[in-house]
């Protein structure tokens, strides 16, 4: 009897994203168990840890994927960017559930992962790739987001008591002004991606 085969080579990158993928639903799940199951403050680390989690096996994977020879495939390399976008759109739109992120601001982001995207899809198809390659306000932004989200999973007060400094941190506050940051270097790495693209865009032809 024929044993039965993955349709992909199953490596440690590969299942480091599928784990990414499987906590996607775990990240906004947790905040629909009763009170008397976990306290909102343990929602909120329990989320916040699981979002970081997630957020260091994508630094992982990739590392590990260039570091070994053949753990590299091409359905990583398709799957690892789609589990990044599908776990910040999850946690945005979570937040936005929650009253801590403006709906807007997530809109923008989400949108522009779309865009993006989308944009790079069809410049790839037009032998165009290298023109919207990753810029530095996209690193930047993707920074800024990334640890955004998780000071808003966080969401409580980090009380201080030191010899030199007594007071709390306001978590929450510093996670909305850099998801606010995020939100306009995105709109700004969108423009200078269809900027870059608007020779190609502008050109005769195409189609559906």
């Amino acid at each position: 009897m024929p044993k039965l085969k993955p349709p992909f080579k199953l490596n440690v990158p590969m299942l480091l994203t599928w784990m990414r993928i499987a906590m996607i639903p775990l990240v906004i799940g947790i905040f629909y168990l009763p009170d008397a199951w976990l306290s909102p403050h343990g929602k909120n680390v329990t989320a916040c840890l699981m979002f970081i989690i997630a957020a260091v096996t994508d630094a992982l994977d990739g590392f590990l994927a260039r570091r070994y020879q053949g753990w590299a495939t091409r359905m990583g390399a398709f799957l690892d960017p789609v589990a990044d976008k599908l776990l910040v759109s999850a946690a945005l739109v979570a937040l936005v559930g929650l009253d801590r992120c403006d709906m807007l601001i997530a809109m923008i982001i989400i949108g522009r992962e779309i865009t993006v995207s989308a944009l790079r899809e069809w410049m790839a198809k037009m032998g165009e790739s290298g023109a919207v390659k990753v810029n530095w306000f996209g690193k930047i932004k993707t920074i800024a987001q990334m640890s955004a989200i998780p000071m808003l999973l966080w969401w409580d007060p980090v009380a201080i008591n030191t010899q030199m400094v007594t007071g709390e941190i306001n978590i929450a506050w510093i996670g909305g002004m850099l998801l606010i940051v995020a939100a306009v270097l995105t709109i700004y790495s969108m423009y200078v991606y269809l900027s870059a693209a608007r020779h190609a865009l502008s050109a005769p032809g195409g189609g559906n």
